[in-house]
């Protein structure tokens, strides 16, 4: 599900390019990795073919290329298409560049895309990312409420060339395009062979990326990558990645730290000692993504406003995360991420420090009385954080009661938030999928959001902004409409804003050229020490 996430996303999405990790022991690969190779420690995928994944994007973004990719100063730049046009937001015209190919040699056109947003489309075939294309027309046909579909592909698609695709969009989109990026798997194409074995090939996917698979994935072991040599976009820096498989994250930095694996992300608990154990091999990016603390507003107690703005000025940000991350996250001062295109920060006034102010507020909401527990998924690293901001509105706000509690596991918090069981703040979290300010704010603040249970918050106010930013066909005045949304949201203060997510990754020696951006590690840029 993508309402929570923090290892385990895009159902949200952490972006998605983290480690999902759910079990407690090591599995070492017995898979070498290549020469002029590095290898990268990975969670068990559930699957490997795109649309069907949620939690594998490691894998996909070796194998597979976007029509479109988003800079890290926020810019759009073309992959796969060579443009993407639309006069009114609605029609829309993806141009594909000429004489790519997939892995085996088959070409990838319009058809090859049109075939995979109808498989992924399909409701019956009941793929993860189906939801990714609920904008196109004809959607609904294929996802009826009951019964089955009676049509098995979109409407708004229609292949009018080899190399040109006509969408039409049930209504207006300015963001489309960046729906077409990295993250977005449903968007990527399939050659032939992914429809005419599938089992077969989510083991050993034929993709249209930068690497290749020689072999099939191993379950519990992984798998070795190399170089297409055939690929039309920028060239590898390495001749291969081996993917190795790991189920709990504290054996894969034990093994980084060993030398025995190149590449992985920092694990939660992890971060404030990853500086000192990886020493100028720690990367940093801040994610299109958002820590709060959420808020039950099916409660009562929480319908004031300015109790939950009290609890949030109570929140020393700046110090927690240096106590807890040694200070890798930002403190939030928006809704919205600043690696999201055109977002305004610094619009959060109770996003700062000021217990005073928030003393004041408490006693004008009527003052809290009795128990005031902070929920958490166990299992994820989050022990520490929740009891500093227990700590935090005990010590500021003189609420005896304030204490957090861990559920046993993932399952049981969400099923907890979900029944509308948790009775005080609760751990949230969004990833983006694509680093637009429409995602954050549909998913968290619409009621049709996929993180509608981050907030429980709507408005008709904000519907109606985040309408128009939608339908704009002005990059510039969609930014300033998301923006006003967000504000507009902020005066009801509906949920705390806590950090900018990040997403960390640490390095070996061995490595060189590792960064990271809007969509997590660039794998196609790493290169190894001779």
């Amino acid at each position: 599900m993508r309402r929570y996430s923090l290892l385990k996303t895009a159902v949200a999405g952490v972006a998605c390019t983290a480690l999902t990790v759910t079990g407690c022991a090591a599995t070492q690969s017995r898979i070498q990795t290549p020469e002029g190779g590095y290898s990268l420690a990975v969670g068990e995928p559930d699957h490997l073919t795109p649309g069907r994944t949620v939690v594998s994007m490691d894998q996909i973004h070796a194998l597979f290329a976007p029509l479109a990719t988003v800079s890290d100063s926020g810019k759009l730049s073309y992959v796969q298409a060579r443009s993407v046009t639309s006069r009114d937001s609605r029609h829309w015209t993806v141009q594909l560049r000429h004489g790519w190919t997939f892995h085996n040699g088959e070409p990838v056109t319009a058809r090859s895309y049109a075939d995979s947003w109808n498989r992924a489309a399909y409701g019956p075939n009941a793929w993860p990312t189906n939801g990714q294309l609920s904008g196109i027309e004809g959607f609904a046909a294929l996802n009826p409420a009951k019964g089955k579909p009676k049509k098995k592909r979109l409407s708004g698609v229609r292949v009018t060339g080899r190399y040109t695709l006509k969408v039409t969009l049930a209504a207006p989109d300015s963001q489309f395009p960046y729906q077409l990026t990295d993250n977005q798997g449903a968007f990527f194409p399939l050659p032939k062979s992914a429809f005419t074995d599938p089992a077969a090939y989510d083991r050993k996917p034929v993709g249209n990326g930068p690497f290749r698979m020689t072999k099939a994935w191993e379950r519990n072991r992984g798998a070795t990558v190399t170089a297409y040599r055939d690929y039309r976009g920028p060239k590898p820096a390495a001749t291969g990645i081996t993917f190795k498989s790991y189920t709990d994250l504290g054996t894969a930095y034990t093994d980084a730290l060993a030398g025995n694996t190149d590449v992985l992300a920092a694990p939660v608990d992890k971060l404030g000692q990853v500086g000192r154990d990886f020493p100028g091999r720690v990367h940093r990016y801040e994610a299109p993504s958002m820590e709060m603390l959420s808020l039950p507003l099916y409660d009562k107690r929480y319908r004031d406003p300015d109790l939950r703005r009290a609890l949030s000025l109570a929140i020393n940000r700046k110090a927690v995360d240096k106590a807890m991350t040694g200070g890798l996250n930002t403190p939030a001062s928006s809704l919205v991420p600043p690696a999201e295109v055109g977002a305004e920060t610094g619009v959060c006034d109770e996003c700062r420090y000021d217990p005073e102010r928030a003393r004041k507020l408490l006693k004008k909401a009527g003052g809290w009385h009795g128990p005031m527990v902070l929920t958490y998924p166990g299992g994820q690293g989050l022990d520490d954080l929740y009891q500093a901001l227990a700590n935090q509105l005990r010590q500021n706000l003189g609420i005896d009661g304030a204490r957090a509690q861990a559920t046993a596991d993932w399952a049981e918090f969400s099923e907890k938030v979900i029944g509308k069981k948790v009775t005080g703040p609760f751990y949230g979290h969004w990833g983006a999928l694509y680093p637009s300010m429409q995602n954050t704010l549909r998913g968290i603040y619409t009621k049709t959001g996929d993180c509608f249970t981050c907030s429980f918050y709507s408005h008709p106010d904000v519907d109606k902004l985040l309408s128009r930013a939608d339908s704009s066909t002005s990059p510039g005045r969609a930014a300033r409409l998301y923006n006003d949304a967000q504000k507009r949201i902020l005066k009801d203060f509906p949920t705390i804003p806590l950090f900018y997510g990040s997403y960390v990754y640490v390095s070996t020696e061995r490595v060189s050229g590792a960064s990271i951006g809007p969509f997590g590690l660039r794998l196609a840029g790493i290169g190894v020490e001779p």
